[in-house]
């Protein structure tokens, strides 16, 4: 087994490299095949020289001290729905206006979207992600888990990232 017995193929790294020829107890006399085994053991052999390389530069040189990015000073803004008038106190619950682009609260959309839609038994207006909410129905309703979507709506452009949306990353992340 290469490696003595290792695994970790640590042994092979030892050796300089041979060629087929001379493990099946041919002499190859050829000098240029000589050269090119010669190649392939240097290329097997560790380098040290990223070693010194990393030692000078620790050695003496001076880096650059990495300086955190500021956290906003300002408070968050506190914007009034457009449907109900009252402000929204978590922004990460408000969806963007699908037509102005300003703040709306999360249950003024999904109320707007049942009041123009009949639902009938066992169907329920729900987010499903990336901007779009539908129309939800459960065949059973003890088991939520069974469900089918029978009617999509698009409410966020995803092209058109809304202003406020910045403002609000900006306060929790800033890098």
């Amino acid at each position: 087994m290469s490696g003595g017995g290792r695994g970790d193929n640590r042994g092979n790294r030892r050796r300089p490299f041979r060629n087929r020829q001379a493990q099946a107890g041919q002499k190859g006399g050829d000098r240029e095949q000589q050269s090119s085994d010669a190649r392939r053991a240097e290329t097997v052999r560790p380098d040290y020289t990223a070693k010194k390389a990393d030692s000078q530069l620790n050695s003496g040189a001076e880096r650059p001290q990495w300086i955190p990015p500021q956290m906003s000073n300002e408070p968050i803004p506190v914007p009034e729905c457009p449907y109900c008038g009252k402000p929204i106190k978590d922004m990460s619950l408000a969806i963007a206006d699908k037509n102005t682009g300003q703040a709306v609260h999360f249950d003024c959309i999904i109320s707007r979207l049942s009041q123009g839609e009949n639902l009938e038994s066992g169907e329920v207006i729900s987010y499903i992600g990336g901007g779009r909410f539908g129309i939800i129905h459960y065949a059973n309703p003890s088991n939520p888990q069974v469900f089918t979507i029978k009617k999509i709506f698009e409410w966020e452009n995803k092209e058109n990232r809304a202003e406020w949306r910045q403002i609000i990353s900006d306060h929790f992340s800033v890098t």
